[in-house]
């Protein structure tokens, strides 16, 4: 890149200026009158010359200079264009970061959700262990919470109803582990309801699908109680006669035992 220094250039014409001007004063005393004129208009002719070509030189060292800052303006336009856009790209990132971000949280806090909800499912229809009057199996939770329910309103007192839920229960369970407990409360439930007939049949149906139930011995003596209201003391005394050989040390032997000694 060309540049022109002003200052440097002033001195230049300004010395050069100076020694044509000695130059004709000096001469000016030797020559003649229109020698001196001709070489004065020479000198001056050189002189104005030399400015035009000096202004020219400023005038195109003045309009570089200028072009120059216009490009330097221009370039500096567009780096700070370029960093606005750069700032505004970095913004909308951080943005999109952030949004990314509680979409992220949002996401684990819905899989915790649904995680938690599906273990609840699961709870509730999972098998679990279950383990009653000496029995163990698997069984679900709506099967459970049959029974349970069942005996809970066995144990209100209210034994209509009972006999209803554990009919429902063993419909709908037919297979389930608590079949002998449902059959077992269900002929009590009968028993105490009156309906001797029914509670005879419960517990003769006990003794058939579940002879090693631990309640046996309790089954056995209420099914001849059953028959001493029917008035069929001949087969109630059968009955007694079979708790005392199979169950002797249970505590339904001893009652055995007096119910006998009346019978006689």
């Amino acid at each position: 890149m060309t540049s022109y220094s002003f200052p440097n250039a002033c001195k230049r014409w300004l010395i050069a200026a100076s020694v044509l001007l000695a130059a004709s004063a000096a001469g000016a005393g030797i020559l003649e009158d229109d020698e001196a004129r001709k070489a004065i208009l020479d000198l001056r002719q050189k002189v104005e010359s030399f400015r035009k070509d000096f202004d020219q030189k400023l005038l195109d060292a003045a309009k570089q200079h200028s072009d120059e800052i216009s490009q330097l303006r221009r370039s500096l336009l567009e780096l700070q264009n370029q960093l606005e856009a750069s700032n505004a790209e970095l913004a909308k990132l951080r943005g999109q970061d952030e949004q990314l971000r509680r979409e992220f949280s949002d996401l684990q806090r819905q899989h915790l959700e649904i995680s938690k909800s599906l273990d609840e499912r699961l709870r509730k229809v999972e098998p679990i262990k279950v383990s009653i009057d000496g029995l163990e199996f698997v069984a679900d939770t709506a099967e459970k919470k049959g029974f349970e329910a069942a005996l809970a309103v066995f144990r209100k007192g209210d034994f209509a109803e009972s006999q209803t839920a554990f009919n429902e229960f063993l419909t709908r369970y037919a297979q389930s582990g608590y079949v002998p407990a449902a059959i077992f409360w269900l002929g009590n439930a009968q028993f105490i309801g009156k309906d001797y007939k029914g509670a005879l049949q419960s517990f003769r149906k006990l003794i058939v699908q579940a002879p090693t139930y631990q309640r046996m011995p309790e089954a056995q003596l209420a099914m001849a109680n059953c028959q001493l209201e029917l008035k069929d003391t001949k087969g109630a005394r059968k009955t007694l006669e079979h708790i005392l050989e199979q169950h002797p040390r249970s505590e339904a032997a001893d009652a055995a035992k007096e119910r006998l000694a009346r019978l006689k």
